[in-house]
């Protein structure tokens, strides 16, 4: 079943990707399935990525504009380039590669955490993301854009999230280093780096009022975000708006590291 999320009637529009041709992985729920309704909404065509099939396919025909469904683990090599492939056929072409799957398992302390849990979490949230781009590398030409989904996390770790933590920190450098090798290719690297959004994937804090707390006391706008805060971060950042912005992390956290 796909998480119940709500869907905006519209969202705010911070750069223009009509026409955009986009690949969204981990698109089957919470901030996949939000983005490609963004996109869609805004007149982009979108190839959505996850390991569900029926998921995606219920995703997909909720869309209002045109889209594509591959079903298939983005730790597979071969996978990432079939996405590429099969974006290309069905467009023309890729303009723009959001690497967004990602899990977080919560494991309390190091020796609780077991070193498969730990490889598990590097393969899909960094090796996962590296294929991708590796992918995108190699269809995308002048003006392509590559855009992670890290998160505030990896600047500040919560216990039980180490893993998460690693692998979002990573992400960072990864995208810096690949911005330095795609520039001369025209491609721009960029990570979002969300905070805490009122979305079911947080419901284990917000649930908690202790936690809850802590979190919004030290965000600086004092509430949790909204799924409409998110999808303008990254129209920008595939927009030809950011053509000059590589290598960098947008944080959309209210001032959560601020506090």
């Amino acid at each position: 079943m796909v998480e119940q999320i709500e869907i905006p009637r519209s969202f705010p529009r911070g750069a223009e990707v009509t026409g955009k041709r986009v690949v969204i992985t981990g698109a089957s729920r919470g901030l996949g399935a939000l983005l490609a309704h963004a996109f869609s909404q805004a007149g982009a065509s979108v190839s959505l990525v996850a390991r569900t099939e029926r998921d995606l396919k219920s995703v997909a025909e909720s869309l209002p504009g045109p889209s594509l469904w591959l079903s298939g683990d983005v730790t597979d090599e071969d996978f990432n380039e079939v996405v590429a492939d099969a974006t290309v056929a069905e467009w023309g072409g890729v303009d723009v590669w959001i690497a967004n799957a990602g899990i977080s398992p919560i494991v309390a302390g190091p020796r609780a955490t077991d070193p498969s849990v730990w490889r598990k979490v590097l393969e899909v949230n960094l090796t996962g993301a590296f294929l991708g781009a590796r992918a995108a590398a190699r269809v995308m030409g002048e003006g392509g854009r590559l855009i992670f989904t890290g998160s505030v996390l990896g600047e500040r770790p919560r216990e039980g999230l180490t893993a998460y933590s690693a692998s979002k920190a990573g992400l960072v450098g990864m995208a810096k280093g690949l911005a330095l090798d795609l520039a001369p290719a025209g491609i721009t690297v960029n990570v979002v780096a969300p905070g805490w959004f009122d979305s079911p994937l947080a419901d284990a804090w917000k649930n908690n009022a202790e936690l809850a707390a802590g979190i919004v006391g030290h965000t600086a706008q004092r509430r949790w975000g909204a799924s409409t805060d998110l999808a303008g971060a990254y129209q920008f950042l595939a927009s030809d708006a950011s053509s000059f912005v590589t290598g960098t992390v947008l944080n959309v956290d209210g001032g959560y590291l601020l506090v």
